[in-house]
């Protein structure tokens, strides 16, 4: 089975950490169970010569941290971790005009190799500045954009990003479209995966009888290496790009098994509202009120679940669960943090997180495959319940909304 986590950055990206570079990202790779993780940022020329210098070439299409930039220093999980290998993606902000309006849509890139990233880069460089940012603002067309990346690298493609997200998403709600194919034209038929985000899982995006033909990836969009496999993707197939991209492109069943999710509603634009006015609305709710602010008087931050409800020719009671293959996770520093009552990222929770990992196996391993005695023993018996509690689904929620995550409640 292969892990993929195709959408991330770099520290060339604007707040992000300073350590997300190659040879961290091979080592939370390991702790997380990844197989296969994207570069980020491969437009930008200080990721591409990051990319030459740290990288060797492997499979086709994927590449592997020389032995050189190995941080052997760093702790690791138990067990034998797998080969981790790396693919050219990069994210575009694409801000530009079209029917009137002004369109915020960010898309993935992805590419065959690096003769066609450079190919790629040349021609994408002269819509604009690639070394202002990891993710490069261009005010371009997403239909041209996918042109220009057909045409440099026949053999790469485009996902578009976090297809739901209010602020910049081919479905957002503030400056998306009501369709892939307003955005995309005559192209729309070149793009066979969509991105769900953090704030959507499978069923949600099963409303849409118009996304029934694509495939779904889940990716972290990580911003820090620790966020590596907050979502992504699962595959069986050959290691290999030309492999993955054909599972994708053909939804063999046999090869493409689906995706780990975030539970929509830890994203942080689940459901609508005005964080700094404390108003947090399902779309109901927000319906209601006729979408306008009772504190401050302006319209609210309308989430994914009101874009998927307003979008939807399906009711998702009447789609379940069984359409599209997918396994809902809470992160385990999230999930500890929950059983201590603590943040994630403070000390205890972190030790905690080290300990299990250290004596259990990855991540993925101790969220989805490790017996429950094997957890309480090391990591206590709350630690256990939380787990079991999570591979469960039973967990209540204070969603996110208007740019703040959900907190998970396991114990009252």
């Amino acid at each position: 089975m292969i892990l993929a986590d195709f959408h991330i950055h770099s520290s060339f990206s604007r707040a992000t950490s300073k350590d997300l570079d190659l040879p961290h990202l091979e080592v939370w790779a390991r702790r997380k169970g990844l197989q296969v993780v994207g570069t980020g940022d491969a437009t930008h020329p200080g990721q591409v010569e990051r990319i030459r210098e740290c990288l060797e070439e492997a499979e086709p299409g994927l590449f592997k941290l020389s032995e050189r930039f190995r941080l052997r220093e760093e702790w690791l999980p138990g067990g034998e971790p797998g080969p981790v290998r790396f693919c050219l993606t990069g994210e575009i902000s694409n801000i530009y005009k079209r029917g009137g309006r002004v369109r915020k849509v960010h898309n993935v890139v992805f590419l065959s190799g690096l003769d066609g990233l450079e190919r790629f880069r040349e021609r994408l460089g002269k819509a604009g500045n690639l070394l202002s940012d990891g993710r490069p603002i261009l005010g371009l067309d997403s239909r041209d954009l996918l042109e220009i990346l057909l045409e440099a690298d026949p053999e790469g493609w485009l996902v578009p990003a976090h297809i739901w997200t209010p602020w910049f998403s081919v479905l957002g709600s503030k400056s998306g479209f009501d369709a892939l194919e307003e955005c995309y034209g005559d192209l729309t038929d070149r793009i066979f995966a969509l991105e769900t985000g953090l704030s959507s899982d499978p069923p949600m995006n099963d409303c849409l009888s118009a996304l029934d033909g694509y495939r779904l990836i889940s990716c972290s969009d990580a911003h820090s290496a620790p966020n590596l496999m907050r979502e992504a993707t699962l595959f069986d197939s050959p290691l290999s790009l030309p492999e993955l991209r054909r599972a994708l492109e053909e939804g063999d069943p046999d090869a493409y098994k689906g995706t780990l999710e975030f539970f929509p509603e830890e994203g942080k634009y689940h459901l609508d509202g005005h964080r700094k006015c404390g108003i947090r609305w399902t779309p109901e709710e927000t319906r209601r009120a006729g979408g306008i602010c009772p504190v401050c008087g302006k319209p609210v931050t309308v989430g994914v679940l009101s874009r998927v409800v307003e979008l939807a020719d399906r009711e998702r009671e009447a789609v379940g669960k069984g359409k599209r293959p997918f396994l809902s996770l809470l992160p385990l520093p999230s999930l500890l943090g929950a059983v201590l009552d603590k943040g994630p990222s403070t000390k205890g929770v972190q030790r905690l997180y080290r300990k299990l990992l250290e004596k259990l196996g990855s991540e993925f391993q101790v969220l989805t495959e490790v017996p429950l005695r094997e957890i309480a023993r090391v990591g206590g018996a709350l630690a256990a319940e939380g787990v079991r509690r999570a591979r469960l689904g039973e967990i209540r929620w204070e969603a996110g909304f208007d740019g703040e995550y959900g907190k998970p409640i396991l114990f009252l």
